[in-house]
C-alpha cells in the first residue's frame, strides 16, 4: 500500500503575452477596436473586460491540467461545465499487477492532524481501512474477479489521474467555488494551491480571485 499527497502539473506549455494577445484580438471584434492593439494594450483590455463581467471573450483560451488526487475530489471536479475530461479508469486498471507496483495508492487525507492524539487516531483508523481494502482487493483478483467487478470496493480516497481542460472563464468559476473556506478541504487543498501558480504565471487573468 501506497500514500500519497494529491498534486497537479499544469499540462499546456503556458505562453500569457500569446495567450492575451489572442484574447484581445477576439475581444476587440465586439467593438470592431482591432485599431487600438499596441504593444502592452492586451492587459489593459482584459483587464477591463474582467472588470465589467464580460468573460466570455476569455472562453477563447484553455488550460489543461492533470490532477492527482483522490476520487472523492473527482466527483466534485467533474460537476464542472464546460470541460472536458479524460480520467484513469478502475474498470481496465488491474492495480494488483506489476504496472501498478502489485499495490493499491491511496491519496492521504489532509484533514487530520496527527500530532494531536485525535487526529492521530483518525488517521490510524483510515490507515488501517485502506490497507484492509488493498488486501481483499488483491484476494479478489487472485480469484479471478475482473478489475471491474473488484473495482466495487474500491473507496473515494483511492489515488486516480484526470487531465481537466476548461477555457479561461471555466477556470475563474472552478476557483470562485473550490477555494471557498466552504468547499471540502481536499478539493479546496488542491484548488488553492493551483490558483497560487495560476496568479503568478497569468496575473492579468487570475490575479483578481
Amino acid at each position: 500500500m501506497k500514500v500519497i499527497k494529491p498534486s497537479y502539473v499544469i499540462v499546456d506549455d503556458l505562453n500569457p503575452k500569446a495567450m492575451m494577445e489572442r484574447i484581445e484580438r477576439a475581444g476587440r471584434t465586439c467593438y470592431k477596436s482591432e485599431g487600438n492593439i499596441c504593444e502592452g494594450s492586451a492587459e489593459k483590455f482584459i483587464s477591463n473586460i474582467i472588470k465589467r463581467g464580460h468573460e466570455s471573450v476569455i472562453e477563447h483560451e484553455k488550460i489543461t491540467v492533470r490532477f492527482i488526487c483522490d476520487r472523492g475530489v473527482t466527483h466534485e471536479l467533474v460537476r464542472h461545465r464546460i470541460a472536458s475530461y479524460s480520467q484513469e479508469s478502475t474498470r481496465y486498471c488491474n492495480y494488483s499487477n506489476d504496472k501498478f507496483g502489485n499495490e493499491l495508492t491511496f491519496i492521504k487525507p489532509c484533514f487530520w492532524d496527527e500530532s494531536t492524539e485525535s487526529g492521530k487516531a483518525m488517521y490510524e483508523v483510515w490507515e488501517k481501512s485502506m490497507q484492509n481494502i488493498e488486501n481483499e482487493y488483491n484476494k479478489l483478483m487472485e480469484l479471478g474477479a475482473k478489475p471491474e467487478e473488484a473495482r466495487s470496493i474500491l473507496p473515494n480516497s483511492l489515488k486516480t489521474e484526470i487531465v481537466v481542460t476548461m477555457n479561461l472563464r471555466s477556470w475563474r468559476n472552478f476557483f470562485r467555488l473550490r477555494t471557498d473556506i466552504k468547499a471540502h478541504p481536499q478539493i479546496r487543498e488542491i484548488a488553492c494551491a493551483l490558483l497560487e501558480e495560476l496568479k503568478e504565471k497569468l496575473p492579468v487573468l487570475f490575479g483578481d480571485l
